[in-house]
């Protein structure tokens, strides 16, 4: 199993018949927002952006932790990593379904911004989550790979990560099969507006 954790959404594929199939959620979607929301009676992995943040970010232990309430008006503080889990579990929920059985390895990819600290913690939510992390691959990497999965030969390789939320461009050099990235442009916020001019400037 292949999860895509993104910073605005993640989905799940799995390598069946030859070819890797994105496999639709429980709504009909192959996506699904990394978005949680709690309400008085479930958690629930919503469908619709929140335009609004309704909970409070506190202090604990030196890390910034979430704290919303729950059922019956509890309050409960989660972790990142918790919370992240939970979205892990949606993804691992939607395979298991799909294929009708249990799944405990995975291959997740993530941002191509994140460092050593945070690739750990997508570890430590996958264990949460109840999923033994095979590999985690940065987005750029991930398409590079799967772009070259049946060439030879030496080549440098141009990606461009148009995500929900953010934008990163990456240089690569493969060479029989090894990987290198070559230079990464930071990572920018941008919105679909300013994508569409970045485009235009390319094609024109």
């Amino acid at each position: 199993m292949g999860i895509d954790l993104g910073t605005r959404y993640s989905c799940v594929g799995v390598y069946k018949n030859d070819h890797v199939e994105i496999i639709a959620n429980d709504q009909g979607n192959r996506i699904t927002p990394s978005w949680v929301a709690f309400t008085d009676s479930e958690r629930l992995i919503v469908q619709r952006y929140m335009k609004l943040v309704p909970y409070k970010i506190v202090n604990q232990d030196g890390k910034p932790y979430i704290q919303v309430k729950i059922k019956d008006g509890e309050t409960k503080v989660f972790s990142p990593e918790e919370i992240s889990a939970m979205i892990l579990s949606k993804m691992k929920e939607t395979a298991e379904a799909f294929l009708g059985k249990k799944v405990t390895e995975a291959v997740v990819t993530v941002p191509a911004y994140f460092n050593y600290a945070q690739k750990q913690a997508t570890k430590d939510a996958a264990a949460m989550a109840g999923l033994n992390v095979a590999r985690i691959i940065s987005e750029p990497m991930a398409a590079a790979i799967a772009y070259d999965l049946h060439k030879d030969g030496e080549r440098n390789i141009l990606v461009f990560d148009f995500g929900g939320g953010t934008f990163d461009v990456s240089i690569m050099t493969v060479d029989n099969g090894v990987f290198e990235v070559i230079a990464s442009l930071p990572q920018m916020k941008t919105p679909i507006l300013e994508v569409r001019i970045v485009i235009s400037c390319f094609i024109y």
